[in-house]
């Protein structure tokens, strides 16, 4: 298996389930998008993407007509990424709590925001054990009612693949859902 098929393979199920959601028209952002895995899974679907990193030499090779890469500081004073909107924004493995009310304003209507990172309880597993970098109970739940996302689908849980770790995740759409039903609530 090549390394992008590998990447792909790799990909979080709950970014893989809730993909196909994200409007077709507009780009797609992979904020902290780490090895692209989750790029290449977007591009694969036919959107094009924004991967941005703090670093972005494991992308720079998966750099096509489909995936831009683009090195930023997701964590200085000023949001680099202010005006731009997206079809549909990724996040996984990433926390950073002073830009996070940003994200929903990133959207265009009728675009979906899929995040999933680790939650308070995951230190009994290992790192992250920082509560910065923990969501807290139902933090996920909360920016979407402030923000008047939609959601789709929630889960608040312990996983133990591809590690033992305690994890939120949203699936949430902004405006109308346009024939979208709410699929699950799990925490």
């Amino acid at each position: 298996m090549d390394s992008a098929h590998q990447l792909i393979a790799d990909v979080s199920i709950w970014v893989r389930r809730y993909a196909p959601l994200i409007p077709n028209e507009g780009s797609v952002l992979d904020m902290a998008c780490g090895t692209g895995r989750h790029s290449l899974l977007m591009a694969s679907l036919g959107y094009t993407v924004l991967a941005v990193d703090q670093d972005i030499k494991a992308i720079e090779g998966l750099q096509n007509l489909k995936i831009q890469a683009q090195e930023m500081n997701l964590e200085g004073d000023l949001w680099p990424l202010s005006g731009r909107l997206f079809s549909g924004i990724v996040v996984t493995n990433y926390l950073y709590r002073p830009f996070l009310d940003q994200l929903p304003q990133m959207l265009n209507e009728g675009g979906v925001l899929i995040y999933e990172t680790f939650a308070e309880g995951n230190a009994a597993f290992g790192k992250p054990s920082n509560p910065n970098f923990l969501l807290k109970t139902g933090e996920l739940l909360a920016l979407a009612q402030r923000t008047a996302l939609k959601v789709i689908a929630y889960e608040d849980i312990y996983i133990d693949n591809p590690k033992p770790a305690m994890v939120q995740r949203i699936c949430a759409v902004k405006g109308h859902l346009n024939g979208l039903i709410p699929l699950q609530f799990v925490g």
